[in-house]
């Protein structure tokens, strides 16, 4: 699958995300990127950031949170293009729930670990 049709699914990922939810998203942006560190070969997504549960009074003037896609490792697990969408559904949907402090003990429990 090439990158920008990897890019197209995110975007469409993140478009399913409902928009009570979506609205809540503050200051984050979203990155495909081909590899992870190298020190994690097999991860298919991260979230860099301060959680909205953690956030305070303090928090303003910084960058944005960032979440990373990496579709490299996400075409190596799947067997299918029907499996690459599902996959990157359930990682951009693993990634926003960080943003909103969920951590992957609960994540797993919901069938998105």
């Amino acid at each position: 699958m090439s990158r920008d049709d990897f890019e197209l699914l995110v975007s469409q990922a993140l478009d399913e995300v409902p928009p009570e939810l979506a609205q809540l998203i503050d200051n984050v942006a979203v990155f495909v990127e081909d590899d992870p560190p190298a020190s994690d070969p097999d991860l298919l997504g991260i979230y860099e950031g301060v959680p909205l549960t953690e956030r305070g009074h303090y928090y303003g003037g910084v960058l944005p949170d960032r979440i990373t896609v990496y579709r490299n490792p996400t075409l190596r697990i799947c067997e299918s293009v029907d499996d690459v969408v599902e996959e990157v559904h359930i990682t951009v949907v693993h990634e926003i729930a960080h943003h909103f402090g969920i951590d992957d003990d609960r994540l797993h429990q919901l069938g998105y670990g």
